[in-house]
Order: C-alpha cells, then sequence, then structure tokens
C-alpha cells in the first residue's frame, strides 16, 4: 500500500493528522514507535512566528532523526510570507510542506486563514502556487475541507485549480467549515474531489475510528489513503491497527493492559525528556482521561 506524493515514497498509505494543541513532538514519537504512520504532521504552524522563529512556534516545529518522514503545516494568508515559512520549513527538516485551508478555529478564520481561504478559492491559489515556486524540490499539499458551508462546496474545483499550480496531493476532511467537528463525514464529498482531480492522491480524513472506517472509507471514496486523527489521541497503535487491515485484511488484537500502560509511560517520559516536567504533567491532566477510555476489556 505504497503512496507517492510528488518525490517521496511514503511505506504506507496511513497518515497522522496534525492536531492543534495535540500532534507535538513527544506524542509523535510515541505513534511512530506504535507503527503504521506513514507520515506524520506538526501541529499547525503560524507563518509569521516561522519566519520570526517565536519561542511557541519553535516549540510546534520540534522535531528530531526519528521523527521522519514529517510533514510540517503552515496557517497563513499572505502568499510572500507562506512561501517564507516554506523554505524555513524545509531548510529545518520538513519532507512535505502543507497548507492548511481548512482549520474551522475562530482565532484562525477571523484572520482571513485556515478554512477561511475556501471563501477566496483565488487566493487559496496564489498561497499555493507561490509555496510550490519557493520550493521546487519538496512535495507541497493542501488540507482542506469541503467548503465553508453547504451554500460554499468547493473542494472539487479547488482541489483541480491546486493541481494545476503543482501540488502534490490534497488531503480532504469530509465536513464543511461550518460543521466542525458535527455531524458525519461526507464520503460523497471526497469522493467528487477524487474525480476531479487528473493524478495527484487524494487522502481521506474524517470520521476514521477503527480500520474498518478507514476501508469503507477507501472503498466509497476511490482515495489513495486516510488520515487519522482525533482517535488516536487515546490508542497511539490504531494506526498499527488500521495499516495492517489495508495491507491484507488482519483484524490484530487490542494490545494488553500491560502495553497500553507501557505506552502512557513512553507518552509521559517523552513528554518530561522534551518538553519538561512542568508541561508533561499539564499535557497528561488531559490526555489520562483519553488513555482511560481504552482501559477497560
Amino acid at each position: 500500500m505504497l503512496l507517492r506524493i510528488g518525490s517521496l515514497t511514503l511505506t504506507g498509505n496511513v497518515l497522522l493528522a496534525p492536531m492543534a494543541g495535540y500532534c507535538h513532538l513527544p506524542f509523535r514519537l510515541l505513534v511512530r514507535k506504535c507503527g503504521g504512520a506513514a507520515l506524520a504532521f506538526t501541529d499547525l504552524l503560524n507563518a509569521e512566528g516561522v519566519v520570526r522563529e517565536t519561542c511557541h512556534t519553535l516549540r510546534l516545529a520540534q522535531t528530531c532523526a526519528e521523527d521522519y518522514p514529517l510533514a510540517m503545516q503552515l496557517v497563513g494568508a499572505d502568499p510572500r510570507r507562506m512561501a517564507e515559512a516554506a523554505k524555513w520549513a524545509v531548510d529545518h527538516g520538513a519532507a512535505v510542506v502543507d497548507i492548511n485551508m481548512g482549520c474551522p478555529a475562530p482565532k484562525i478564520v477571523r484572520l482571513g486563514q485556515g478554512a477561511r481561504l475556501l471563501c477566496d478559492t483565488d487566493l487559496a491559489v496564489r498561497i499555493a502556487a507561490e509555496v510550490v515556486r519557493t520550493v521546487p524540490h519538496t512535495p507541497v499539499t493542501v488540507k482542506m475541507r469541503l467548503g465553508w458551508d453547504d451554500g460554499h462546496i468547493v473542494a472539487p474545483e479547488l482541489a483541480r485549480r491546486m493541481e494545476q499550480e503543482g501540488v502534490a496531493a490534497v488531503t480532504v476532511h469530509g465536513r464543511t467549515a461550518a460543521m466542525k467537528f458535527g455531524g458525519t463525514c461526507r464520503l460523497e464529498g471526497i469522493a467528487a474531489v477524487v474525480e476531479a482531480v487528473r493524478g495527484i492522491p487524494v487522502i481521506g480524513n474524517g470520521d476514521i475510528r477503527t480500520p474498518e472506517d478507514a476501508r469503507r472509507m477507501i472503498e466509497r471514496t476511490g482515495c489513495a489513503g486516510v488520515m487519522v486523527g482525533r482517535a488516536a489521541l487515546g490508542a497511539p497503535w490504531l494506526l498499527r491497527h488500521i495499516d495492517a487491515f489495508l495491507r491484507d485484511g488482519t483484524l490484530l488484537p487490542q494490545p494488553a493492559l500491560e502495553e497500553k500502560c507501557r505506552l502512557m509511560r513512553e507518552h509521559f517520559e517523552n513528554a518530561c525528556r522534551l518538553r519538561g516536567e512542568e508541561w508533561a504533567v499539564r499535557e497528561f491532566r488531559q490526555r489520562i482521561t483519553w488513555y482511560g477510555k481504552h482501559l477497560g476489556p
């Protein structure tokens, strides 16, 4: 189940999503050790913060040799600044540069960034074109939603235009920005994007909680791969299970309680080592509840 994104050939077609506030280096390393993640993404990186190298942005962009291949996801609305940030990302270890056009968070969209770019597709295309021009030897991808709302479904046409500008792949979350994380993922919307592009891979995203969900998405949409997000936060082994099922139909057993506890400890130790004990304790006040949902029989 190899997946090719531009010049980069991945070992599988299961990707770990960029999740604002959660997809930091300690967690990415844990998921990678569990197996199954062919590509992982950083938290979204503000282009202005990247160019200025603010402390907060540098923490979000933290990586290491074991964290490869890595896609750095950029958010912004200024083509020039986004291009500068893309160059910085490549210079600091990014195997892929991803452009966020799907985040519906109010603090992002009120700046004209993230999902708000779906309301100005000409600007969205200009941003992608400038980034592709600036990092010609690195694959550039775009993560988008179906549109701003049901009255403005733009993903098929936007993906087609992105491909024309040299974007190497698009990821589509099968919801509109107005839906945020409510309702259900619209597989027919992802399928429409697959139909619209000529040759680049389309990655499906949304409501993938089990290996069966992943296979259903691929079968019903024709997408080349899947991106797993929130469901992995309390079950970092989920990508390994999805990858095995997509390859040959194997349904792996749930990890034993001892392994789950070991992974929790390793996550905490990663956090202490890479971010400090105080940050790790704050992080685990929330994470422990998510892990707890998977500790029962």
